[in-house]
């Protein structure tokens, strides 16, 4: 047997088709017509998967996720996914915040439907077949106040760092359209990235497996798009099931995102356990700094969310931490110390910082940023990760 999966949905012919699905597959089905039995079922039977009606009566689906969410033991976490018939953005973010862990537009082909099921029910099972234990699954935004502060360099570097401390790490390029992953890593342009999976009837693990590049320095590597025009094939359900497939392998995946806040980067932030915006002490940083801390706040994440980084922390712009601090109304996180030249000489060699040059001051530095967020992932590794940092 497969396991058990509770499927609340009061459209009786959708009732039939999930349950002839799935019991061909060897799934016991287990069935509610609303909102209320369903929760009722859920705390009977402890279903290893709900599926459920984003408008079911009496208790919606997501007014289900939050209850069963909050009602679930510590450390206990049943795989939800939410049918809809609204394929926005918007209706995807509702389902993440509500606590459901994927979603499915109505009408969805069958296959889609057994193939997010088995991604769920493997990510969510005890340990890890593939490497012999279960991953942490910490999903990290790396977003640059403005072009230039380094963003890049920090989250492709604290990768590697992360690595260096034993942990599985895969960084992402989402900043589709112009990527410098390849360029700071000296990479070919034709080795594949996330562009590769769209095309792809499913994207799982096994998929992205054959799409990360391992580098060298210990980490893996999904790269963006090979040419500008082909970004536009990417969206944000791509990458968002391309995200959440790297999170049930990795212990951290650590995505680097353009400055846009359009409906791929909110997507990226909504589903990330923390974001770390990038800053330097100059004014255009700081102003731009606090637009994306006010719109951030006006989107209801929790302030814990969002850590500030100060690239460059040393260097002399008349604007220290303390100031920086005071223009932003709030405290700065982290502080990474300034290292032009070794920065500058790591991307022109395309031989990352953190590989012949962790002694300098810069690499010191960031070994040090990523000793804190490990020590912050591991103390909130049983927390749930999903919609979780609202």
């Amino acid at each position: 047997m497969a396991g058990k999966v509770l499927v609340a949905d009061e459209d009786a012919g959708v009732q039939r088709l999930l349950q002839q699905l799935l019991r061909d597959e060897g799934y016991e089905v287990v069935v509610a017509t609303d909102g209320l039995d369903a929760f009722r079922i859920w705390e009977r039977e402890a279903p290893a998967v709900v599926i459920v009606d984003a408008t079911l009566a009496g208790l919606n689906g997501h007014d289900l996720a939050e209850r069963i969410r909050a009602a679930e033991a510590p450390g206990v976490r049943v795989p939800i996914i939410v049918l809809t018939l609204a394929g926005d953005v918007a209706e995807k973010v509702r389902a993440l915040r509500a606590g459901a862990d994927d979603y499915l537009v109505k009408p969805f082909h069958p296959a889609e439907l057994l193939a997010r099921l088995q991604s769920l029910t493997s990510r969510f099972s005890p340990g890890d077949a593939l490497v012999g234990r279960s991953a942490m699954g910490r999903i990290h935004a790396y977003y640059g106040a403005k072009g230039g502060v380094g963003t890049t360099t920090i989250a492709l570097n604290t990768g590697i760092a992360l690595a260096k401390l034993g942990r599985r790490v895969c960084v992402v390029d989402a900043n589709l359209q112009f990527g410098d992953h390849r360029v700071f890593m000296d990479l070919p342009m034709d080795r594949k990235g996330i562009a590769d999976a769209v095309n792809a009837p499913t994207i799982d693990a096994e998929l992205l497996r054959s799409l990360v590049q391992p580098h060298e320095t210990g980490i893996d590597m999904l790269l963006a798009p090979r040419s500008p025009e082909a970004a536009d094939l990417v969206t944000a359900n791509h990458l968002y099931q391309v995200l959440t497939a790297l999170a049930g392998v990795y212990d951290y995946v650590i995505v680097d995102i353009d400055k846009r806040l359009d409906d791929l980067n909110l997507m990226v932030l909504e589903i990330s356990s923390q974001i770390f915006l990038v800053l330097t002490a100059d004014l255009p940083s700081l102003k731009n700094a606090r637009l994306v801390l006010e719109t951030i706040g006006r989107l209801g994440y929790d302030q814990a969310k969002v850590r500030l980084v100060l690239n460059r922390a040393n260097a002399h712009t008349g604007i220290g931490p303390k100031s920086a601090e005071k223009a932003l109304r709030r405290p700065i996180d982290h502080q990474v110390t300034n290292d032009y030249r070794d920065a500058i000489a790591a991307l022109n060699t395309g031989a990352p910082v953190m590989g012949d040059r962790a002694d300098s001051a810069l690499g010191k530095s960031i070994v040090q940023f990523a000793k804190v967020i490990d020590n912050l992932g591991s103390r909130m590794a049983n927390r749930p990760q999903l919609g979780s940092g609202r």
